[in-house]
C-alpha cells in the first residue's frame, strides 16, 4: 500500500515565523507607538509631512523588528565581531573622509550618506556580550579591562566628531553589558562617588567655572556652554537658554490634565524649538499634562522590565547580556530626553523612543526590539 502525503499549505510553512513572539512586549510597544502617533499628529500636522513620515518610519521599524526576530541568537553572536569591526572601520573613515556639517564630521558618503555611529548603538553591546560569552566561567579582572578598551575606542571616535549624544548612548549600552557581566560593586561605588562629587563641585562653582576666560580643556566650548546654560538658563534667555526655558514653561503649563489635544499654546505658537524631535516631550506634557506623562512613564517602565524579564530567562550568557543591555538602552533614551527637556540634564541630541520624529532613531529602535524578540523566541524554543 502506498501512502501519499499532501504538501504543507503555505500557512503551515510560514507559521513558525509568526510564533514565539512575546505578546506583552508587543502590546506595550503598540501602546507607546499609538501615543507617539497621536502626539506627532498634534505637533506636526502643520509641519510638512512629519506625521505621515513618522508613520512610515514606524512601519519600517516594525518590518526590521520582524526580520531580526527570525535570526537565531547564535547567528547574531556570529555577526558580533564583523559588525563591530565594520563599525570601527566606518568611524575611522568618517574621521578621515567624512562630511562636515555645522562643525561636526558625523556623516560618510558611500553612494548614500550614512551616519556610522548609529551602527555602534547595537554593535557595541553585541561585541561585549560576545566577549563575555567567550570568557564565561573564567572571568578575570583583565577581561573587564579588555571590555573597557573595546568600549572606549568607538566612544572616543564618536565624541571626537563631536557627537556627545550618540557617544553617551553607545557608552551606556556598553556599560550595561559590563555591569550585567558581574563587575564588582567595589569598582562601581568609587566611580559613582567620584561622579557625585564632580557634579556637586560644578554646581557649587558654576559662576566661576562659566566665566568666558575659563578653559575646561576636556570639553569643547559649545559643550561647556551647554553645561553652563543648564546651571543657569537665564544667563542667555533669548539664546542658548531659550530651549530649556521654553521647555520648562510648556511642561509646567500643562498642569495635571493638560491643555488638551492640539491645544498647546507654547507648541502651536512655535515657542518650543524642535517640537517634533528632541523637544517633543515638552509639547506632549503641555497638551496631556501630568496624567499623560505618568501614562508615558508607565509604558516605558513596563517595556524596560519586560525586556529585563526576557533577559533573565534567556538561555545563554550572550543572550542574557545582550537583551539586558538593549532593554536598559530604552531607559537611557527616555531618561536623557526627558531630563534635558526638563532642565536637569544638558541638551544633547537624544530622541524620545516612539514619540520623536527621526528615521535613523526609529530604525535603531526596531533593530533593538527585534533582538529582544529573537531572544524571546529562542527561550520558548528551548523550553519546548
Amino acid at each position: 500500500m502506498i501512502d501519499t502525503f499532501g504538501q504543507p499549505t503555505p500557512w503551515l510553512r510560514i507559521r513558525p515565523m509568526f510564533s514565539g513572539f512575546d505578546g506583552l512586549l508587543i502590546a506595550v510597544v503598540l501602546a507607546l507607538a499609538a501615543l507617539g502617533l497621536v502626539t506627532m499628529y498634534s505637533v506636526g500636522y502643520d509641519h510638512g509631512t512629519r506625521f505621515v513620515d513618522h508613520g512610515r518610519n514606524m512601519l519600517l521599524a516594525a518590518a526590521l523588528m520582524f526580520i531580526i526576530a527570525q535570526v537565531p541568537p547564535q547567528r547574531l553572536m556570529a555577526l558580533a565581531v564583523p559588525v563591530y569591526a565594520l563599525g570601527i572601520t566606518l568611524l575611522v573613515a568618517t574621521a578621515l573622509f567624512g562630511i562636515t556639517k555645522k562643525g561636526a564630521t558625523r556623516w560618510l558618503n558611500l553612494g548614500v550618506v550614512i551616519q556610522p555611529s548609529e551602527l555602534l548603538k547595537l554593535a557595541m553591546p553585541m561585541m561585549l556580550a560576545w566577549w563575555f560569552q567567550k570568557r564565561a566561567g573564567a572571568l578575570r579582572a583583565a577581561d573587564f579591562a579588555i571590555a573597557a578598551a573595546l568600549l572606549l575606542l568607538p566612544v572616543a571616535l564618536i565624541a571626537k566628531q563631536p557627537d556627545l549624544g550618540t557617544a553617551l548612548l553607545v557608552l551606556s549600552a556598553g556599560l550595561y553589558v559590563i555591569f550585567f557581566a558581574g563587575l564588582s560593586w567595589r569598582l562601581i561605588l568609587p566611580l559613582l562617588l567620584l561622579g557625585v562629587v564632580a557634579i556637586t563641585a560644578i554646581v557649587l562653582s558654576g559662576d566661576a567655572l562659566c566665566q568666558p576666560d575659563v578653559d575646561w580643556r576636556v570639553l569643547r566650548d559649545y559643550q561647556k556652554q551647554r553645561v553652563c546654560t543648564l546651571l543657569d538658563p537665564t544667563r542667555d534667555p533669548l539664546g542658548k537658554g531659550f530651549h530649556i526655558i521654553q521647555g520648562m514653561i510648556a511642561i509646567g503649563s500643562g498642569g495635571v490634565t493638560g491643555k488638551g489635544f492640539m491645544s498647546g499654546t507654547q507648541t502651536h505658537l512655535e515657542f518650543i524649538p524642535e517640537r517634533t524631535t528632541d523637544f517633543i516631550f515638552a509639547a506632549f506634557s503641555e497638551e496631556f499634562g501630568l496624567a499623560g506623562v505618568l501614562m508615558l512613564l508607565v509604558g516605558f517602565t513596563f517595556l524596560i522590565f519586560r525586556g529585563l524579564m526576557i533577559a533573565a530567562e534567556a538561555p545563554t550568557v550572550f543572550t542574557r547580556l545582550l537583551a539586558g543591555a538593549v532593554s536598559m538602552s530604552f531607559f537611557t533614551y527616555a531618561f536623557v530626553n526627558m531630563g534635558m527637556v526638563s532642565g536637569i540634564l544638558p541638551v544633547v541630541g537624544v530622541p524620545l523612543p516612539f514619540v520623536s520624529y527621526g528615521g535613523t532613531a526609529m530604525v535603531s529602535l526596531g533593530l533593538g526590539l527585534g533582538i529582544l524578540m529573537s531572544v524571546a523566541k529562542s527561550r520558548r524554543l528551548v523550553q519546548s
